[in-house]
């Protein structure tokens, strides 16, 4: 069953496969900026439950520790009554010495078993809740990457087209009235010199 944010992933991919792409481009699309904003802000708000998720599954490692040492304990002090009971209601010491040492390795044996299984068990979940979190998050720092940089680059591109029809426009002016527009410029240049002068001083 997948997470809330491999979800989230899954329709924000989706929503870019189905983006159109560019006019005379294979690989640069166009990105309507409130869906992906939208998208996004319920990303980031699945992303710390998803996270507290894994956080849990990781401290579970202390609860499977302790159950493993409580059930090891319990076969040690089984093992113990059992050696108590075989001394009392032996006649032969010694035998009853050697049954209840028997039985006391192997409880310590198993109890040993127990942890060492306990360990590794614990080990592999946070391990894998920790890759599994990562994976989420390098997922997630790439798509947001490739948001940054498109919408960096179609800032650019229209800040360029703008530029471009303003200059038509002077060009334009200067056809009908050279003279005015050439003195206009002028008053623009200076104004512009005497701001930059305001500033360093």
């Amino acid at each position: 069953m997948s997470s809330k944010i491999e979800q989230l992933i899954d329709e924000i991919e989706e929503y870019i496969d189905s983006c159109k792409y560019q006019a005379l481009s294979n690989t640069k699309i166009i990105v309507n900026k409130e869906e992906i904003d939208e998208l996004l802000r319920e990303l980031r708000m699945k992303t710390p439950d998803e996270i507290k998720r894994y956080q849990k599954i990781i401290s579970n490692k202390e609860a499977i520790l302790n159950d493993a040492k409580e059930k090891a304990q319990a076969l040690i002090n089984a093992a113990t009554v059992q050696t108590n009971e075989l001394i009392n209601e032996h006649e032969i010491m010694q035998q009853a010495y050697a049954q209840a040492n028997e039985v006391v390795a192997m409880a310590t044996n198993q109890a040993q078993e127990i942890l060492d299984n306990a360990t590794i068990e614990a080990n592999n979940v946070k391990a894998a809740a920790m890759q599994y979190t990562d994976d989420i998050l390098g997922n997630l720092e790439t798509l947001i990457s490739h948001s940054i940089d498109n919408t960096s680059q179609q800032f650019d591109r229209t800040l360029a087209s703008m530029r471009d029809c303003m200059n038509v426009v002077k060009s334009n002016r200067m056809e009908l009235h050279p003279a005015d527009v050439e003195a206009e410029i002028e008053q623009s240049k200076e104004g512009e010199e005497e701001s930059i002068n305001l500033d360093i001083l």
